[in-house]
């Protein structure tokens, strides 16, 4: 044997000592699925880049557990069966420790109820529908955002307050919509007896065909209109109800609606005097919120959307369960996402141990136009802290079914 190859052969063999086990298992790996084609779009691309953001920040210390982070990104097109295969595949091929991610509201379902027959940790970021950690909860499902039920009451209290009386909707017909408008009506009804329903409107999701929904709307003539409708299907309606007046004639609150993902493609176009919940970045001023944003601009050239900082606060929430655990068991981290606590650029948010939802709130506030950076913004906002409204412990439990 050469020198060189003996002293290769002694190198190897004292870099493996002294890595000990860890540097043996590889890196750890995490499963992100998530709609990155299609409507999501706007939401997912700067979700991904917030993501791997994150894990650069991640392992630039060191990694965790002395090994490296490594995320394995896959596309479920907005379909449950696309996402549900590719579940499958993450845990059996790629030998990923937990799922993360997903955005629409019946992907992250059916990707959570594969997560509990299959005993493994999801992680959902961005899907709202309040069943997801309620009556369709279990052990193995943590969930990120607000969800429909807690900014459905944050614009129901505010909505209480105007003089609005006659409502309509309009939505996407999947869970999502429903769940988002039903929520708003019982809390509304509950804090103004005198309301009334005139008109629901459901339009297929990503197929909005804006004139006959604008047109029924204005015949029905609500002193007020409640909208989930988001990304193309939005941007679709806005501009056929702003040929018609229809937001001169009627209150519009908008649940999503003051995301930049949502309102900054509109530009000049964009509705005044809306309620919405969003995320009014070029307003906060907490110092790491404020890094947060500049590392997010150098990296892209782009300002943070809401999808930035629902995927920064995802894997900084995974990162830290991971550490708190001490291990990828999945059991262990199960544990760990009880009751953790995170420090966001947002400040601290806990995961609920009742009930698997974080307390990351939402931003309510009203739009206007800003003629200077041509795009509508938020005014007048306020940051509610998601435990302000949610249920209690109790409750909550007795929410979710008997696991």
């Amino acid at each position: 044997m050469s020198a060189i190859r003996l002293f290769s052969c002694l190198t190897a063999v004292v870099a493996l000592a002294l890595g000990g086990p860890a540097a043996a298992q590889g890196p750890i790996k995490i499963g992100e699925i998530n709609s990155f084609s299609g409507i999501g779009a706007p939401f997912t691309g700067p979700y991904r880049v917030a993501v791997e953001m994150a894990v650069e920040e991640v392992n630039a210390k060191g990694g965790l557990l002395g090994r490296k982070v490594e995320v394995v990104f896959r596309d479920d097109k907005g379909q449950p069966p696309e996402a549900v295969k590719h579940a499958q595949e993450l845990v059996a091929s790629e030998k990923v420790a937990l799922i993360s991610g997903t955005f629409l509201s019946n992907v992250g379902l059916a990707v959570s109820d594969w997560a509990k027959q299959n005993k493994t940790l999801f992680v959902a970021a961005e899907p709202l529908t309040e069943a997801l950690t309620w009556s369709k909860g279990h052990d193995f499902v943590f969930r990120v955002r607000p969800n429909t039920y807690e900014q459905g009451r944050m614009l129901a209290e505010k909505a209480a307050k105007t003089k609005h009386a006659k409502w309509a909707t309009i939505g996407p017909n999947y869970e999502y919509g429903k769940r988002a408008w039903e929520t708003f009506r019982d809390r509304l009804k509950e804090l103004k007896p005198e309301v009334q329903i005139v008109g629901e409107h459901w339009p297929t999701l990503g197929k909005l065909e804006a004139g006959p929904f604008v047109t029924a709307i204005l015949n029905q003539n609500p002193d007020a209109l409640y909208v989930s409708l988001f990304g193309s299907d939005w941007l679709a309606f806005v501009r056929e109800a702003q040929k018609r007046g229809l937001f001169q004639k009627m209150f519009v609150v908008g649940i999503l609606l003051g995301e930049p993902e949502y309102i900054d493609p509109l530009k000049l176009e964009a509705p005044e005097g809306m309620l919405v919940t969003g995320y009014p970045w070029y307003d906060l001023q907490a110092p790491a919120h404020k890094e947060f944003v500049a590392k997010f601009m150098k990296r892209t050239d782009k300002n943070p959307v809401l999808g930035s900082l629902v995927g920064y606060i995802t894997y900084l929430s995974i990162f830290e369960a991971i550490k708190k655990a001490g291990s990828t068991d999945t059991d262990k981290l199960v544990a760990a996402f009880r009751g953790l606590k995170v420090e966001t650029p947002i400040g601290p948010v806990s995961y609920r141990a009742s009930d698997g939802q974080s307390t990351m709130g939402a931003w309510v506030g009203t739009t206007k136009l800003d003629a200077k950076r041509g795009v509508g913004v938020m005014v007048n906002h306020e940051y509610i802290p998601g435990e302000r409204v949610l249920p209690s412990d109790d409750e909550a439990k007795r929410l979710r079914p008997a696991n």
